[in-house]
């Protein structure tokens, strides 16, 4: 409707799509024998569909720059319009690409030339074992089945096997207390907070790639919340609840076996998100018990939260509501889609094509049996994040209360490290940025190359690894996230040890024997880590 009443912007259409249309033939003219064919049109950088040597020759070469013609007008077609409100923009380019994802060449055995290839090579074997994983696939969807952990990839063997002991439990978390790694370790102790959308054990993957054993190794006294896996019969669980049952219960037992100690406390994704309400609300009410607060991958701003933006507004929220309050909670599948939704080309389309056409089974891995690992959100919380956190942006609105009093993030005073990756989807780095904007405190930001889970699952010796990280002292003068980006440079290899530096700066000097660190001292054991929670299903 709007484009109706565009003249220009219609003028504007014409034009590209006629350019586009002579690129097309001046790329196939080009093709023929003692042509130089270089191809007008790039996918994505996300976008693998077309890595296999095929899409260079003719005519799937041409079959492909077609569609990628197609999409780039249609990319112009749905862009910015003086009068129209950008996230319908956004949308509606959201919802053309979807659309033209289903009909690309690549997705079409007879047009797509590694399916021939293969098909050729093996004799068809390839499609008929693709039929036999797509009518698994179909079986377990329609009777919302789990996958079951493959032996392989046990939790307490394989997965989540640091040494620990769960030495707290109640109705909405367990808490682990880590087995010391090392013969001293600093005085203060590290408690982290996961998101609760997933299983906490993405900090604690196979030992090589485990943030959690790390940290141990490194000399830290490590507590992390395990979140339950609700039920129907949990319902009625609010925000406030895994605030004060969650992190502020975690710290009273902290604070217990550790009497007169301060925390350094990590909250990853939403668990990063709920750790800053609760460091907010703590200083206002002047309890000093954290050491300092790092943020990986959090937003405390979702003012540009990107595409998931997309999936919100009040009709969508209303009717999750709805179907929130039929079963009682959301399950994870009804939110996956979403998620995968964002980058269709790979997530969906790419893998679809490998494992149906091409017949090639997913081949498990520590962070593929995670994601398969799902989890429920109650309703009444994920209405009020969706709702308040989410779509309202109350926290740095001003508008979000604890305990019926607003708080406000300048009000935390203890030092921050936030954690940000190059490619997050789920939480932009120019999004988690902002918590420069909205905090005063001394802050050392970090960019990690990777995406919402492989940039914090940056490993020492992971390869192609680079950060950059900087430091803005209490009181500074904000600056924007382009302004830094230019002015810092990418440092070679993994994030964590620079932070292992600023916790150390950040803690005492005097180092405590790793014997008084035992878990589980004047508390009786409950179970040996990773605990029960984290096997519900």
């Amino acid at each position: 409707m709007h484009l109706s009443r565009a003249p220009g912007r219609q003028l504007e259409l014409i034009e590209r799509a006629q350019g586009n249309w002579l690129k097309l033939v001046r790329f196939a003219l080009a093709g023929l024998p003692g042509g130089g064919a270089e191809k007008p049109f790039r996918p994505g950088r996300h976008d693998t569909r077309w890595s296999h040597d095929g899409w260079e020759k003719h005519p799937y070469s041409l079959w492909q720059q077609g569609f990628l013609a197609t999409q780039d007008w249609w990319q112009a077609a749905t862009g910015d319009l003086r009068g129209l409100r950008k996230q319908n923009a956004e949308r509606t380019g959201f919802m053309m690409r979807q659309l033209l994802d289903t009909v690309s060449p690549s997705n079409f055995p007879m047009a797509n030339p590694e399916i021939i290839a293969a098909s050729w090579k093996n004799g068809g074997r390839n499609l008929m074992g693709g039929a036999v994983q797509f009518a698994d696939d179909a079986r377990r969807v329609l009777a919302q089945e789990h996958r079951p952990v493959p032996e392989a990839f046990a939790l307490g063997k394989t997965l989540a096997c640091t040494p620990g002991t769960v030495v707290y439990r109640n109705d909405l978390m367990e808490l682990i207390q880590y087995t010391p790694g090392t013969d001293t370790v600093h005085a203060e102790p590290v408690l982290i907070v996961p998101a609760w959308i997933m299983k906490y054990y993405i900090l604690d993957l196979s030992p090589h790639n485990s943030f959690i054993r790390w940290l141990v190794d490194q000399g830290h006294t490590v507590f992390c919340i395990s979140w339950c896996n609700p039920g129907a019969g949990q319902a009625d669980l609010s925000l406030e609840d895994y605030r004060t049952q969650g992190i502020m219960q975690a710290l009273d037992v902290i604070t217990a076996i550790l009497p007169g100690v301060r925390v350094h406390a990590n909250g990853y994704c939403l668990g990063g998100t709920l750790l800053a309400i609760a460091a907010a609300t703590m200083a206002r009410n002047h309890d000093n018990r954290l050491a300092s607060v790092t943020l990986m991958a959090a937003q405390v701003d979702f003012a540009e939260a990107g595409e998931l933006l997309l999936f919100l507004d009040e009709s969508q929220v209303a009717f999750l509501e709805d179907l929130m309050w039929s079963q009682g909670y959301l399950d994870r599948p009804q939110m996956s889609g979403a998620f995968a939704a964002i980058r269709s080309e790979d997530l969906i389309w790419s893998r679809a094509v490998r494992r149906y056409f091409l017949g090639e089974p997913d081949l498990p891995t520590d962070i593929g049996v995670w994601v398969n690992d799902t989890t429920r959100m109650p309703a009444r919380m994920h209405s009020e994040y969706l709702r308040g956190i989410f779509l309202e942006n109350r926290i740095t609105a001003g508008r979000f209360a604890v305990e019926g009093r607003v708080i406000a993030l300048k009000d935390i005073a203890v030092p921050m490290f936030v954690v940000a990756t190059e490619t997050d989807h789920i939480a932009p780095w120019r999004s988690v940025w902002k918590t420069a904007l909205f905090t005063d405190c001394d802050l050392t930001f970090v960019l990690t190359k990777g995406g919402h889970n492989t940039g914090i699952l940056s490993e020492p010796g992971h390869p192609r690894r680079h950060y950059r990280i900087g430091h803005r002292p209490a009181g500074a003068h904000y600056q924007g996230p382009q302004r830094w980006l230019e002015a810092h440079d990418a440092t070679p290899g993994s994030w964590w040890p620079a932070w292992a530096a600023w916790l150390s700066a950040h803690s005492g000097d005097q180092d405590t024997p790793a014997s008084a660190r035992r878990p589980g001292q004047g508390r009786p054991a409950l179970a040996q880590a990773p605990g029960t929670y984290v096997l519900q299903q």
